[in-house]
């Protein structure tokens, strides 16, 4: 199997805790893709996935499986051990219920302001985005303060439970990680979320997380990001 991906990004990173939390990275190719460059923006790239963004899993008979939510249904099932998409259909259904809250009250709304709201990856991609510079500015500032407040969420959701879904550490938890990750990175963590910090370093501890494969951030992406 192949996936394409940029070791260090939020999505990436999510595929990767799952590669090592199952084991497969001896099953693994991964092929990087240069983001910067727009290169997921360009036809080849986008026969593989319409949607334009990574990461993106190549099967060995050629299928193609985007969407970070579906990798890694198809990746925790291929053993018929799922350990991290729920076995029961109540687990099944709360994992579901809180990975779609994780990406719309968390990762994407960070996405969209590091795109809006910041100088992003450099002079390829903004070709890519709105034009309205005033508009963007606008739409950013509201994305931020969606994002604030669904890490305010997810603090408050942790009070009472080890992880996202319960005493399981599952999907959710790395998308929330990945999105805390990636809020840090543009400056949108809010202060005094003592629950999310505490589960934070919990799931920091785990040896799928510390263990995936790939680097944070190189330098050189950081230094684009700026408020």
């Amino acid at each position: 199997m192949r996936i394409y991906d940029r070791a260090g990004f939020p999505n990436p990173i999510r595929i990767r805790v799952v590669v090592a939390a199952k084991h497969l990275e001896s099953q693994i190719e991964w092929v990087p893709v240069d983001l910067i460059g727009a290169e997921h923006k360009q036809p080849p790239f986008l026969a593989k996935n319409p949607s334009g963004v990574v990461p993106v899993l190549e099967l060995d008979d050629g299928t193609f499986i985007s969407e970070s939510t579906a990798i890694t249904e198809y990746l925790d099932s291929l053993d018929g051990n799922p350990i991290l998409t729920g076995r029961t259909p109540l687990e099944k259904a709360l994992v579901h219920m809180m990975q779609r809250r994780a990406e719309a009250y968390v990762i994407d709304p960070v996405g969209i302001y590091f795109h809006y709201g910041t100088p992003g990856w450099g002079a390829k991609l903004p070709a890519y985005k709105a034009p309205d510079w005033q508009a963007r500015g606008e739409w950013a500032r509201r994305e931020a303060d969606k994002a604030k407040d669904g890490l305010k969420y997810f603090d408050k959701v942790l009070e009472d439970r080890r992880f996202v879904t319960g005493d399981t550490f599952t999907m959710p938890d790395i998308t929330l990680y990945a999105g805390i990750y990636f809020a840090k990175a543009v400056n949108l963590l809010p202060d005094n979320l003592p629950a999310l910090m505490t589960w934070h370093q919990r799931v920091s501890d785990i040896p799928a997380v510390k263990n995936r494969s790939g680097q944070e951030f190189l330098p050189e992406d950081l230094a684009r990001i700026s408020n």
